[in-house]
């Protein structure tokens, strides 16, 4: 293996001991590195399936991986322009090499790998702001504020409203007590008023039904419905009603 440098020109590594002191580029510097891979019996040159060269910053746990391409001969070369580093290169700070690893992979030979030598290179540049940067800090929690549990009124209230409720057919049940209809008129199908007062009922309940489950959507839509059902039971029952006096008097 023959690596070439501006201070180090054709310079033999060997794969059993790195070369001291570590390799050091400056600004302008570029790294040449070529090698072949032959078998070890036949002294002839093979192509591995894979071949990478592992730039690993110790101190800092970061690593790039680099592809070498290899001819069928076996011959490889890398270069690295420092002007120009490569995306894979990982980030390097002041004095703190960078451990280069040769890693050959092959479905017929035992793989390799082999750390060849340290490299120094000039600091990283830090990495421009982006106009957007401050939206994507950490930014406070959000505390959610809820509303505080509603409380029950008390229970005479609840009772006297229950009451009020309640009073408009405690009053209704003895008017119709003075009225003393038969039982052929409340079931009478011209009048009707049995499906009349089961509509008021209904009424009761769906506000009920309301106050309890259901939201006001559908209290007006069930509304609208008893509501046709009710003009139509009313009216029917009120003109049979002024019918059957005037046959009366007659």
């Amino acid at each position: 293996m023959v690596l070439e440098s501006n201070f180090a020109l054709d310079r033999v590594l060997s794969l059993t001991q790195k070369p001291s002191p570590a390799i050091t580029l400056n600004t302008t510097g570029t790294l040449k590195v070529t090698f072949q891979v032959v078998d070890k019996d036949s002294g002839n040159g093979v192509q591995p399936h894979q071949t990478f060269l592992r730039f690993y910053d110790a101190k800092s746990g970061e690593e790039g991986i680099q592809p070498v391409r290899v001819t069928a001969g076996g011959k490889a070369k890398f270069e690295l322009n420092v002007s120009k580093p490569p995306l894979s290169l990982p980030p390097t700070s002041l004095n703190d090499p960078l451990s280069v690893t040769l890693i050959l992979g092959s479905t017929i030979y035992s793989p390799l790998k082999v750390d060849i030598f340290d490299l120094v290179l000039p600091p990283s540049l830090p990495v421009p702001a982006h106009p957007d940067e401050a939206s994507f800090h950490v930014l406070p929690e959000i505390q959610h504020t809820f509303r505080p549990e509603q409380k029950l009124p008390p229970r005479p209230v609840s009772a006297l409203f229950s009451l009020m409720v309640i009073a408009p057919w405690v009053v209704l049940v003895g008017l119709w007590s003075q009225v003393s209809p038969r039982p052929t008129h409340l079931f009478s199908p011209s009048i009707l008023p049995f499906i009349q007062l089961l509509t008021l009922g209904a009424f009761e309940v769906l506000l009920f039904w309301y106050w309890v489950d259901l939201k006001l959507g559908q209290v007006l839509t069930y509304g609208a419905i008893l509501g046709v059902v009710m003009i139509f039971t009313g009216r029917n029952a009120l003109a049979s009603i002024g019918a059957r006096r005037l046959q009366g008097k007659k």
